[in-house]
Order: structure tokens, then C-alpha cells, then sequence
């Protein structure tokens, strides 16, 4: 439904300026950018007939009826389900659930259309007139700004089969044909293609989160299209809107929409018209080329589709669908952030997912701020990169929660130090079992025994003769250089506080003889 919905959005909102300068002159530019995304829901069966919706690896043409081939006579039953995760999505998205919703006829003839019109939704979708909150970092990492973008509609429709083109001839499978599909289309209130990524990046974070979708773009299940133009800086008028198809990545969205803004850019300096049209992004050389004139919505000639009847919902269904909703990825955030005092990093990667945050709960419930701390920071770093290296998601960590909890709880308890913790992390995942165990059959408790610890002490003071020097002359800090000598010949297991007392006291031995 790109056509109305990108128009709509066009002349309906203002959207917030952001300049641009091209490297070619010093004239300044506004850059506007709407965004559609088409994600397929995860639903067991098709969106209007009972078809198996698994279809990401099944065999060409294995999931088909004659409702997905478009057959005379058949008729299609709408799934609910779908519906159900669509208003689940607009709520998450802030939208508001009109009270009555339909299926309307999209005319055109494509080869993967087989019955020559897509059931989608135009003037009555279920969901309109939401917004999402979009964080732009700086270099560190902290937030720079938030740009608000607004959600024009959430609505239902079915996908398309698959073409493949191969040579001089195109193949087509028809398995994906039928597969609930839901658009999300944003107003054009985003203003840079780094906005538009983390836009796309959010988007799918609460789809995953509230399990409505996968969003693997690489298995065409989460869909981009983008609307961009560019105008001279002060200028009321939108620019002539081209639409940008054909990325199949984050990266490849930036890339795409960055190169289309220099492209007009480049136009409009040049004394240039740039066309309203559609273009395809081509990965390999890095340009967008042009594919066909931009279509309105009077060219796909909307009917109501005469085979559905209208969907009207009752308050009660939408506050119902409403607390069925998980807590969501900002709320949760700012909550633990808050609980736990969390940075905004370790705050970050522990809510990457609803698995991660319900595993750091888990791992975090009954420690105090600092051992949760411990255990934020074990998961950002430690256990992601373990996680990332096997392939292995969160949810089946071969470390518990409970594991986890019991080492930041060794730490917190100084049995053992967080040098010692975080070198066990491996073998944990990779044998499993309770940390405590480990620690006692390798005998990694931390020594806080003088007598254990002075002869590593002697060896410190007598091989660095300057750092001695330096804190007999007064420079106390100097000690610290002496620490480090002594943890190296502990392997670790020296209690830091304890070395410093010894190394001090041994020190001033020798100041006052």
C-alpha cells in the first residue's frame, strides 16, 4: 500500500528540519524521510486460509491451496490471530484501535499476485496514529537527542509469492504467498538516514520483544521501503519524493538513503529536476537506479473486498489485547536502570532482548545494587562475546541465571575477586555446573592470610626499587605499582586491600629505619 499511505504521510506532517551540507557547495539542504516496513507475523497458519505459515525453509511450493494460488471459487477466511498481533503492535506503538476496520481490493497484475489483486487495507486500517520515541547517540555512546517520529497506520494485508530470477528466466514460489503481512508506516518526521537505522533498529527491537514478528530481514520476514527528498534549507515545500527499494540490511539502509541524499543534493545544485519515481538500491556498486515512475493511490483502484465482512472491535477486546502486552523495552530499561542503579550501557545490553532482561532479573534477584552490577557487567561483556563466539542465544546459555547469580554472589561475599570470577566464565560455560564447586576444587578462594602473602610481598618491594623510592619520598600512589607484581605472582587470588595494608606497613618500616 506504499502509494496512499507514503502520500498521506506527505502532506499530512511536518516534519522537523535537519540540514544537510553537500560536499560540493555550501547551499544547505532539509532531508525527509518516511518509512514503510512490511513484517511478517508469526502466526501457525496463513492470513486467509490454513495453509502453514512455517515456510522459511520449507520446499518450493510445499505450503499452497488453491486460496494461496488464487483459484476461481475459493474464498478467504480471515485468520484472527493475525489481527490480534497487528493491534498488539499498534498498542505497543501507541496507536489508537478505531472501532471499525475492513479488507480492501489493491488491483495491479505482477506475476506474484496470481489472482490479480493483494487483499490489503486502505481507508480503514486497525491501527492509526501512533508515535516511537527514537534515541540518537553521540560518540560515547550517551544520548545526543531523541527524535520523536510518528506512526501514521498499522494494517493488515498478504504477502506475495517469491520470484527468483535465475538468468534469462524467473522462477516462483508460491509458499510465501498468503503470509499475514503487517505494514507499518511511519509519518516523515525522520530527518537523517542514521536516524532512519536506529528507527528500523527500535522497530524491530519491540517486535521481537512482544514476539510478533521475527524480524529477520534476511529471511524477508521484516521489509524496508523508504521515501526520501531533499529541499533547500527554508523552503515550505517537500521535494519531489523518490521511494527506495531493494535493501535487505541496516547497513544497507543507511548506505541506500545516504547516497539518495547526496544523489538529489547533487541534482538540485545542478539546476536539475529530480523525478518522483522508484528506485532499487544495488548493493555491489552502491548506487540506487531507477526502476519505474512512482505509482498514486488511484493506480492500484481501491475496493472494499467484497469476500470479507467489516471488523468492528468493543472496548473491552483492545484493554484486553492492551494488558496482555509484556512490560516494554524503554519502560523496562528505565526501571532497571533506576533498581539497580545500572550504567547506561550494562541498562542497554541487558535489555537486547526479553530473554536478556528476564535473565538478568533472575540472575540479579536477592543481590544487593552492587552484586546486580556485577552481574549487568559479566553479561555485556563476558557472557556476549562466550554467547556470540558459540552462536548460541541467551535463552539456552549453557551458565544459568542461577549460576551467574552464585559467582556475582562470591564476588559480593569476596570469597573471590572479579578477575578470578570472569576467568571461570569459560569453563562454566563450557562444563556447566555451580561456580562454587569450581572455586573450591581449584582452590581459588582469595588469600587474605599475611603469612601466605609475604613472600610475594618481599619479591615486589625488592624488584622495584623506583616505586619504593618514589613512596618513601611521599608519593603514597606509588604503591599501587607494587600491587600489580604481587596479584601476577598470586595469580589473582590476593585480596588487593590485604596487600596494600602489608606493603604499606613493611614500607613504612623502612621510612622510619
Amino acid at each position: 500500500m506504499a502509494g496512499a499511505n507514503s502520500s498521506a504521510a506527505t502532506n499530512l506532517n511536518t516534519p522537523s528540519d535537519a540540514s544537510r551540507m553537500s560536499g560540493a557547495s555550501s547551499l544547505q539542504y532539509t532531508t525527509t524521510i518516511g518509512l514503510e516496513v512490511h513484517a511478517q507475523l508469526l502466526t501457525k497458519s496463513k492470513m486467509f486460509c490454513a495453509c502453514s505459515a512455517d515456510v522459511a525453509y520449507a520446499p518450493p511450493n510445499t505450503h499452497v491451496c488453491p486460496i494461496c494460488m488464487g483459484m476461481p471459487g475459493t474464498l478467504p477466511v480471515i485468520n484472527s490471530s493475525a489481527i490480534h498481533q497487528t493491534i498488539r503492535t499498534g498498542l505497543a506503538l501507541n496507536c489508537t484501535v478505531p472501532s471499525l476496520s475492513k479488507f480492501d481490493r489493491k488491483n495491479y497484475h505482477y506475476p506474484d499476485l496470481m489472482k490479480g489483486y493483494q487483499i490489503s487495507q486502505y481507508d480503514l486500517p486497525l491501527c492509526v496514529s501512533g508515535h516511537m520515541d527514537v534515541d540518537v547517540p553521540d560518540e560515547k555512546g550517551n544520548r545526543r537527542y531523541t527524535r520523536g517520529v510518528g506512526i501514521i497506520r498499522v494494517h493488515l494485508e498478504e504477502d506475495t509469492a517469491r520470484l527468483l530470477h535465475r538468468g534469462s528466466h524467473t522462477l516462483m514460489d508460491v509458499n510465501r504467498a498468503g503470509l499475514p503481512l503487517m505494514e507499518i508506516v511511519s509519518a516523515p518526521h525522520i530527518t537523517s538516514p542514521e536516524e532512519a537505522q536506529l528507527y528500523l533498529m527500535k522497530l524491530r527491537h519491540i517486535l521481537r520483544w512482544i514476539g510478533a514478528s521475527t524480524g529477520n530481514m534476511e529471511e524477508g520476514s521484516f521489509r524496508v521501503d523508504a521515501n526520501v527528498s531533499v529541499r533547500p534549507h527554508g523552503q515550505a515545500e517537500l521535494g519531489a519524493k523518490v521511494e527506495v527499494k531493494n535493501m535487505n540490511s541496516f547497513k544497507s539502509v543507511r548506505s541506500a538513503l545516504e547516497y539518495e541524499v547526496q544523489r538529489q543534493m547533487g541534482a538540485l545544485e545542478g539546476g536539475e529536476r529530480v523525478a518522483q519515481e522508484t528506485r532499487g538500491w544495488v548493493e555491489k556498486r552502491g548506487v540506487t537506479v531507477s526502476q519505474r515512475s512512482k505509482e498514486q493511490a488511484h493506480d492500484y483502484r481501491y475496493f472494499s473486498e467484497p469476500d470479507l465482512p467489516p471488523l468492528t472491535f468493543i472496548e473491552k477486546y483492545i484493554e484486553e489485547i492492551r494488558a496482555s502486552l509484556p512490560e516494554l523495552p524503554d519502560a523496562r530499561r528505565d526501571r532497571l536502570t533506576e533498581q539497580y542503579a545500572l550504567t547506561p550501557y550494562d541498562a542497554a545490553q541487558v535489555t537486547a532482548s526479553r530473554a536478556s532482561a528476564d535473565y538478568f532479573e533472575q540472575a540479579a534477584n536477592g543481590l544487593s545494587k552492587e552484586g546486580a552490577r556485577t552481574v549487568a557487567g559479566f553479561m555485556a561483556n563476558d557472557l556476549a562475546k562466550l554467547l556470540g563466539d558459540a552462536g548460541v542465544d541467551i535463552a539456552a546459555s549453557p551458565i544459568s541465571a542461577n549460576h551467574l547469580r552464585e559467582l556475582a554472589g562470591l564476588v559480593e561475599s569476596d570469597t573471590i575477586n572479579k578477575g578470578i570470577a570472569r576467568s571461570l566464565l569459560p569453563e562454566l560455560f563450557a562444563k556447566g555446573g555451580p561456580p562454587a564447586d569450581l572455586v573450591k576444587e581449584r582452590g581459588l578462594a582469595v588469600v587474605r592470610d599475611e603469612s601466605a602473602l609475604e613472600k610475594a610481598v618481599d619479591e615486589a618491594i625488592n624488584s622495584n626499587p623506583k616505586a619504593v623510592e618514589d613512596y618513601l619520598k611521599g608519593k603514597e600512589s606509588a604503591i599501587q605499582a607494587l600491587v600489580g607484581p604481587v596479584m601476577r605472582a598470586t595469580k589473582g587470588q590476593a585480596d588487593a586491600n590485604t596487600v596494600r595494608e602489608l606493603l604499606k606497613r613493611k614500607l613504612d618500616e623502612k621510612r622510619e629505619t
